[in-house]
């Protein structure tokens, strides 16, 4: 073999970019898989040590595929056998080897931490520290303490002009401002991760400044912004305020540079039922850690639902606000013409916290509407992965409903496991074109999840190794062959569309925030080397079609890399 090791001096760095593989590596007893791409001569595949020198595997390429979303040809390199650990690459006769990649019980733990991390990154009106941010340290950004009441959201008590502070939160995006209903979902990917691992979350440390509290990190995390959250609640009606905002986009500019004034807009139904959800999901995860804080939540959240009672479909339309309103608001919309997702989700969380019945009454009068993978429009999945969580302690007479919920998932996860083998790169994401659009990424880590759920469900490890297929995906097995997470992987994005990554004269960006991914729309009239469904990405920070970063997109992979964490020894993806 050590002719191989010969042969691979001469090849050419490409050949690495042919061969799509996870960059950080593998569990010693969890499917490998590798995808060979182009026109490929070869019948056969190597697994060799980091050198070259020596031969620890070797096995059969699959048959030719085509791709269904795009004109990329695949076979398949499966080295599932290969159990010991070590530092490999894959060789490929013709080819050339892959990135190396290690085999470790640990594999996902560093991207686990460091998505988690990537919130800290985000946070808005503190210093980050050099102990904390590494090289990546700042000043603080926006302070958001003399924030203006705009003109959409003035009533009597709080006139046009009005001064409030709302201070903290994360940054949404690759912008500075600050949203409600995408920091609902991201707050409730993070929090329902906790929930359904706390013991886990218990021992995970991301060296934050609150690391050494009697608090797990991911709720310190979460806590951050759950106060900002509840400084965009009115308390005069309990109405909650849509966005805090410039009026336009900041330029690509560090944090705190501007001074542009900063706004809080018009209340929304969209808003209010996701702070209440929030809010009563924080307060009874809360209540052994702070109680005082818990109690706060739960009167926000109450108080949010009463105001959404009288207002069940003030819907945010930037547009018309726009025409009516001055000065005109040009960042992020976040505009939901549908808000029965919303009443359906903010009523479980409620009825989760309370046990109360009327709120009960509210979500299984939403049974009957359709449910769909998470995003930020469509939250009803978010309440009914709830209800699965204490279906155990729910009376009797709910448990039909129950069923019903559970099936809907298990028929989803179904169907993603039965067109599996079908994808050239034995992903789950991907079996729909659809899956590629605007944060793409998010919909391989929301699909990651629901499988999860479907496993823990079920127990069948199916599901498990088909979550495991898309944290492949996100992490390299794609048809790019990026690594979307910045600062991790041999590939990863370098120039995401995100102010600080941009502006603070690093030539790394930020680590652990997860890029979109593919985007066919391109609406960024951005320059693409690929434009086919699953090709067509840029690596530039004007890509913000493809390449910007979200907190609503690191959140489902914070839930999937640590569940897959948490879970790796009851998986027997390692041995005990």
């Amino acid at each position: 073999m050590r002719s191989i090791a010969l042969m691979l001096l001469a090849l050419p760095a490409a050949a690495q970019q042919q061969i799509r593989l996870n960059q950080s590596g593998f569990y010693p007893l969890a499917p490998k898989i590798a995808v060979v791409t182009g026109k490929v001569p070869a019948k056969e595949f190597f697994v060799l040590t980091r050198n070259g020198k020596d031969t620890v595997f070797n096995g059969s390429l699959g048959p030719e595929q085509p791709s269904a979303n795009s004109s990329t040809l695949t076979r398949i390199a499966d080295f599932s056998a290969l159990t010991a650990k070590g530092e490999y690459v894959v060789y490929v006769p013709g080819v050339g080897t892959s990135y190396p990649f290690p085999v470790t019980a640990d594999a996902l733990k560093p991207v686990a931490a460091g998505s988690l991390k990537g919130f800290y990154y985000q946070r808005s009106d503190v210093p980050l520290e050099e102990k904390y941010a590494g090289k990546w340290h700042r000043g603080a950004g926006h302070p958001d303490n003399a924030v203006l009441v705009h003109t959409s959201a003035a009533d009597n008590k709080r006139p046009a002009g009005t001064v409030i502070a709302s201070p903290g939160g994360w940054y949404d995006a690759g912008d500075y401002n600050k949203y409600i209903v995408n920091s609902g979902i991201s707050m409730s990917s993070l929090l329902s991760a906790y929930e359904d691992f706390p013991e886990y979350f218990a021992g995970l440390g991301t060296n934050i400044p609150e690391s050494n509290d009697a608090i797990p990190d991911i709720l310190n995390e979460a806590i951050y912004n759950l106060r900002w959250m509840l400084t965009m609640q009115d308390p005069n009606d309990g109405g909650v305020y849509h966005k805090c905002t410039n009026a336009a986009f900041d330029g690509m500019v560090m944090p705190g540079v501007t001074k542009l004034p900063r706004y809080v807009v018009q209340k929304s139904t969209a808003a209010a039922l996701d702070f209440a959800a929030v809010a009563s999901q924080a307060a009874r995860i809360l209540s052994p850690f702070n109680q005082p804080l818990a109690d706060s939540c739960l009167k926000a959240a109450e108080t949010a639902w009463q105001w959404a009672e009288k207002h069940p479909a003030l819907l945010y339309d930037q547009p018309a606000m726009n025409k009516q309103y001055q000065p005109a608001i040009s960042t992020g919309a976040y505009g939901d013409n549908d808000v029965r997702d919303e009443w359906s989700w903010a009523a479980a969380e409620m009825f989760a916290t309370t046990k109360d019945k009327k709120y009960y009454t509210v979500f299984r009068r939403h049974l009957e509407d359709s449910v769909h993978l998470p995003t930020w429009r469509n939250v009803a999945m978010q309440g009914y992965y709830t209800i699965l969580r204490i279906s155990g302690a729910l009376p009797e007479v709910i448990q039909p409903d129950i069923m019903i919920i559970r099936e809907r998932v298990l028929r989803m996860a179904g169907e993603y496991i039965r067109k599996q083998p079908q994808s050239a790169f034995r992903t789950v994401m991907g079996q729909s074109r659809r899956d590629f659009s605007w944060g793409g990424s998010s919909v391989a880590a929301n699909q990651g999840i629901l499988l999860l759920y479907a496993y823990r469900l079920t127990k069948n490890k199916t599901y498990l190794d088909a979550a495991l297929s898309n944290m492949d995906y996100l992490l390299g097995r794609n048809a790019t062959g990026y690594s979307f997470l910045t600062g991790f992987g041999s590939k990863p994005a370098m120039h995401p569309h995100h102010r600080p990554s941009i502006a603070d004269g690093i030539a790394e960006p930020v680590p652990g925030l997860l890029s979109g991914g593919p985007n066919p729309g391109m609406q960024d009239s951005c320059r693409y080397e690929h434009t086919e469904p699953e090709t067509a990405f840029s690596d530039t920070d004007c890509s913000y079609a493809s390449n910007e970063i979200a907190i609503n997109w690191n959140a489902p992979l914070v839930y999937l890399a640590n569940a897959l964490e948490a879970l790796k020894k009851a998986a027997a993806y390692v041995e005990e």
